[in-house]
């Protein structure tokens, strides 16, 4: 990078997405200095907590970059807010000039300098670091338009994308409001009250773990069936359509109990990922009004699968709802590290399939979860007593017939699959 102008259109790169009102802060790393560790959070509201505040993001930062092997040589600061009504970029650029030095004097408290501090406002970039008006004026200088860039071609050559910016991507996670928020809460309030003497019966909480995940089977192949275009407004929009208030309901409810969560987390890679992902964003738009808590399970079961699709940046929002939701969400809490500790999440998902094996060998084998990888050497299926099958020659490829539903395991449009 260049200068000031470089490093403000890489941002969103570095992050995914465009951090709106947010301190973003990049640790530079070696003697090429490259980028490292990046860290991000909402600009507080109330001035006073600004020195707290940058205390510990530098603390945070500098001793987690302080773990590689190579130098730390420096931190980029980058402030991100949108002017309030009546408010120029310029007004939002002195209103945060205190936080920068701030944020500048706990870098330099332990011994790494702020090699630049940037406000990014209404399109335009301003320079905390550099007093030269020449190349900074004192009205800002405009950002790039997106996808412009040299930055924006070699990111595409990379293959990193941009998802748009952080409020879009957690207004796709939202509670509904006005009439169908109220529609929602109803029809919980409706299911709570069923469900309730349900588990009182004898093995009721099994019952209502089975009805849950059949329930949740069925949805995935709705949604696979059914697949949106457009922006993810629209999307989104056509997803809340496919489920009833009802139906949105009982799920909620069901993924509350840790061991339906945990079996609703077996999929998460596969032709089912996608999915799973878009049912469990539209439970999470529905738990609203007094329900707003029940929230964590359908956005941490979001989060896994966005991180274990390759998606961090979005997983990372997903779970940091989660948490405000629920902040004792213990899957939450240990996704959350995770990814910030930049884990693989093969391990965890290796331990899932077991587990998932492991389930349905107990069951007999008689069914399979939706999004389980399929081997490339066909097992030979269970045959019930009672079901005949006209047998081809040995190693024969031409279809055989079927005479009962427990032999589509492997086809959309299963139902039969816990």
């Amino acid at each position: 990078m260049r200068g000031p102008a470089e490093l403000a259109d890489a941002l969103p790169y570095l992050l995914g997405f465009y951090p709106d009102d947010s301190i973003v802060m990049v640790a530079l790393h070696g003697e090429r200095t490259r980028f490292g560790g990046r860290l991000r959070l909402g600009i507080p509201a109330d001035p006073s907590h600004w020195p707290d505040v940058s205390d510990q993001l530098a603390d945070s930062l500098i001793s987690g970059a302080r773990k590689r092997t190579d130098r730390l040589v420096g931190i980029l600061v980058f402030l991100c807010k949108e002017p309030a009504p009546g408010e120029s970029g310029r007004d939002v650029k002195e209103r945060l000039r205190p936080l920068a030095q701030r944020l500048r004097t706990a870098c330099g408290a332990l011994d790494v300098p702020v090699l630049e501090a940037l406000c990014l406002s209404n399109g335009r970039y301003w320079s905390y670091c550099c007093p030269d008006y020449r190349c900074c004026p004192a009205d800002g200088t405009a950002l790039c338009l997106p996808g412009t860039s040299v930055m924006a071609a070699a990111a595409a050559y990379a293959g990193m994308q941009v998802r748009g910016s952080l409020k879009e991507m957690e207004s796709r996670l939202a509670p509904r409001t006005g009439r169908r928020g109220t529609d929602q809460e109803e029809a919980l309030d409706t299911a709570a009250s069923e469900l309730l003497p349900q588990m009182l019966r004898p093995d009721g909480v099994a019952t209502v773990h089975r009805a849950t995940l059949q329930l949740a089977t069925a949805m995935i192949h709705r949604f696979r069936q059914d697949t949106p275009a457009g922006s993810n407004r629209a999307r989104d929009a056509c997803d809340d359509a496919l489920i009833t208030d009802a139906e949105a309901a009982t799920l909620i409810l069901g993924l509350q109990d840790r061991a339906t969560r945990d079996r609703a987390a077996e999929w998460m890679d596969g032709p089912d990922a996608a999915a799973a992902l878009r049912l469990w964003r539209a439970l999470a738009r529905r738990c609203t009004g007094g329900y707003v808590e029940h929230a964590a399970a359908p956005l941490t079961l979001a989060g896994w699968v966005c991180w274990s699709t390759a998606d961090g940046p979005s997983a990372r929002v997903a779970l940091s709802r989660a948490l405000a939701a629920d902040p004792d969400c213990l899957f939450a809490q240990l996704l959350h590290r995770a990814i910030n500790e930049g884990l693989d999440p093969e391990p965890l998902r290796r331990c899932l399939r077991q587990q998932r094996d492991e389930t349905e060998a107990a069951a007999g084998g008689g069914t399979a979860t939706p999004g389980r990888r399929r081997s490339t050497k066909r097992p030979a299926p269970s045959r019930p007593a009672n079901t005949t099958r006209s047998r081809g020659p040995r190693g024969g490829t031409g279809p055989r017939p079927r005479t009962t539903d427990t032999r589509r395991t492997g086809k959309d449009g299963d139902r039969s699959r816990q």
